[in-house]
């Protein structure tokens, strides 16, 4: 696990600036670092030392000084792979999963390299430099667990690559990059909670997307962009005892290769059954080979949490369990450097949470495994169950449920089943962003000082636009689709990997996997939603294996009591939302002071609204007023 960064340009340029790109992000790899500087390019990284300790260094070239790579990531198929490179003449110098990726691509060559990146089953952020070609790929895996961002100037006719990096904060050190806001990420943000655009919020700087490479002319900076893997159904009439047992054998594969390491190894445990299914094949795994017990880690407050049920599941399983109670001053306090690792604003309150619980861990493992991308992959948010409650009304016989549904428009909001009725006339498009919706675009509006800033993207025009098969899929997995390109992306991962590579921590997240995905992409929506439950096929899996208070347990995470302590103490909270010169600038604020009032005082729940504008003011000042 690293960070890289890297700059094109003359060693006249480039020699003074890799350096501090890679400062930086030290937080990524305390273990190593490593700079080459070329005629045409500096690249480099920052190494936390995961697997051949020793043997790892980057950049890492091929025998013939032809390839470099620096790559942020791990490959968890390397020895497979490093097999078959071996059967065909190639001649390793160590036993990292590094030099396999280095392998597999330099001898596939840039002109295949989207086969080649498909059986990289792993994650990863990654440059590779072929000097003869004077080209570079620079590629993300399938899901996007693993960050990696570009700068981009234009030349007057074609945008140009000028540097990349695994964080923004890298980027820009460059003292040429002048920082400004880029208003349409600062729209979408309002409504999803995140930046779900490629563009971030600082302008000219771009995510790559999950499953793509940029393919880059290392001497004028020109580049294009491809797609080499994107999650797609597949047909199946496979029944229950099939498809189970397909789980059941992918994911104890799944866990297996993701447990390979040379440090310790450990698991967060919320209580769930995401969580509860890897932590007992973990335990299964270490107990069969004679180790420990496995650490697993959990986090509460004192107003609120799941500690009761992690300690069920950790005394069940007979883990070595490590509970963190977390108080309001401490979450509070933490917000300003969060901001920060960030990067971008998000106001997902349970990455305050995993922060904390990151801290704890790397106190003992070097590598936690956590559920992550299970509910995208087999279908467990709740609200994809909505579909099939919404058709009782949408099939009713004749124009009853349309005109049923047209009538609660018209009642008060205090009449029960209003918003369900509500919700069976409004197209999928229409109430359904992903798994946030903070300010709609109503609200927004009377945000906003400018009544031009736009509204957000609508994922599903957008899907049904670049994938032609998305508007024959039943709506829950259209939902799943929405939130596997947007909600994971922007939220889930990016979470997952700051608030842990803040501590050195790295996060291995055996759902989102390459062979996971295969046999998840094939359960049908009759396999996922039955007695009354989400997820149905997963938990039938594992029943027996896991314990049964957890089995059947609903969706469990690491909540946080933000609703309690803004009612308690709203000026803590809002302080720096009313210093904020941006919000000033962009935002009314006796609108804002109206929500912090109505909640106050129970009128309404603003929690979630305000703490989008919170983390907006403290990202702002991180980025630009202590800059």
């Amino acid at each position: 696990m690293c960070g890289i960064a890297g700059t094109l340009g003359p060693p006249a340029k480039t020699e003074s600036l890799i350096g501090p790109m890679l400062d930086v992000i030290t937080h990524r790899g305390p273990d190593d670092s490593g700079v080459q500087i070329g005629d045409l390019c500096a690249m480099g990284m920052r190494r936390l030392s995961i697997i051949d300790i020793a043997g790892g260094h980057q950049p890492m070239w091929t025998a013939d000084g032809r390839y470099g790579l620096v790559y942020n990531g791990e490959l968890y198929n390397f020895k497979e792979l490093r097999a078959e490179l071996i059967d065909d003449g190639y001649v390793f110098t160590t036993h990292s999963d590094t030099e396999v990726v280095l392998a597999l691509l330099a001898t596939s060559g840039f002109d295949n390299v989207d086969t080649a990146l498909t059986r990289l089953r792993g994650m990863f952020g990654l440059a590779i430099i072929d000097l003869e070609q004077e080209r570079a790929i620079l590629a993300r895996d399938q899901f996007g667990i693993k960050p990696l961002y570009y700068r981009v100037d234009s030349d007057g006719e074609s945008l140009v690559l000028r540097s990349f990096a695994s964080e923004i904060k890298s980027l820009l050190v460059d003292p040429t990059y002048q920082r400004d806001v880029y208003l349409p990420a600062l729209v979408n943000y309002l409504s999803f909670q995140f930046n779900p655009l490629l563009e971030t919020f600082f302008r000219d700087i771009i995510s790559v997307a999950p499953g793509h490479y940029l393919d880059v002319d290392l001497k004028t900076g020109l580049f294009s962009a491809h797609e080499y893997w994107r999650y797609e159904f597949a047909p199946s009439t496979d029944d229950a005892p099939v498809i189970t047992a397909e789980i059941r054998q992918v994911l104890e594969d799944s866990v297996a290769h993701h447990l390979i390491a040379d440090v310790p190894v450990g698991a967060f445990l919320s209580g769930g059954i995401d969580s509860a299914i890897t932590v007992t094949l973990v335990q299964e795994s270490r107990l069969a080979r004679g180790l420990s017990p496995v650490h697993t880690f959990t986090i509460g407050f004192a107003e609120l949490g799941e500690l009761d049920e992690a300690r069920e599941v950790a005394e069940a399983l007979g883990t070595d369990h490590h509970e963190i109670i977390l108080s309001a001053n401490d979450y509070l306090s933490a917000l300003p450097d969060i901001a920060w690792m960030f990067d971008e604003p998000v106001a997902d309150p349970s990455a305050v949470a995993l922060y904390f619980l990151a801290r704890e861990a790397r106190k003992d493992v070097t590598v936690v495994l956590s559920g992550e991308g299970a509910d995208e992959m087999f279908g467990g948010y709740r609200i994809y169950r909505e579909p099939i409650d919404l058709d009782r009304v949408r099939k009713t016989p004749g124009d009853l449920g349309r005109k049923a549904a047209k009538m609660a428009l018209r009642v008060p909001k205090s009449f029960p089943g209003r918003n369900f009725l509500r919700r069976a006339t409004t197209p999928l498009r229409e109430r359904y962003i992903g798994n946030a919706y903070v300010f709609s675009p109503h609200q927004a509006s009377r945000l906003l000082k400018d009544p031009n800033a736009g509204t957000h993207v609508r994922p599903f025009d957008v899907l049904a636009v670049e994938r032609p098969e998305f508007s024959t899929l039943s709506e829950s997995r259209q939902m799943q689709l929405i939130d596997l390109a947007y909600w994971l992306r922007g939220d889930i991962l990016a979470k997952a990997d700051r608030m842990t590579m803040a501590h050195s921590l790295e996060l291995r997240v055996p759902y989102l996997d390459m062979a996971v995905a295969e046999v998840s992409a094939r359960v049908d929506d009759s396999l996922k939603y039955r007695d009354g439950t989400t997820k149905w096929a997963l938990r039938e899996a594992f029943r027996g294996r896991v314990p049964d208070t957890t089995a059947g347990r609903a969706k469990l995470g690491f909540p946080t009591p933000l609703r309690v302590w803004l009612s308690n103490d709203p000026d803590a909270v809002l302080a720096p939302i009313r210093r904020s010169a941006f919000i000033a600038e962009h935002m009314n604020l006796d609108y804002i002071e109206r929500l912090a009032r109505e909640h106050a005082e129970g009128v309404a729940d603003h929690s979630r609204r305000i703490f989008v504008l919170l983390m907006l003011a403290l990202w702002h000042e991180a980025f630009f007023q202590e800059h």
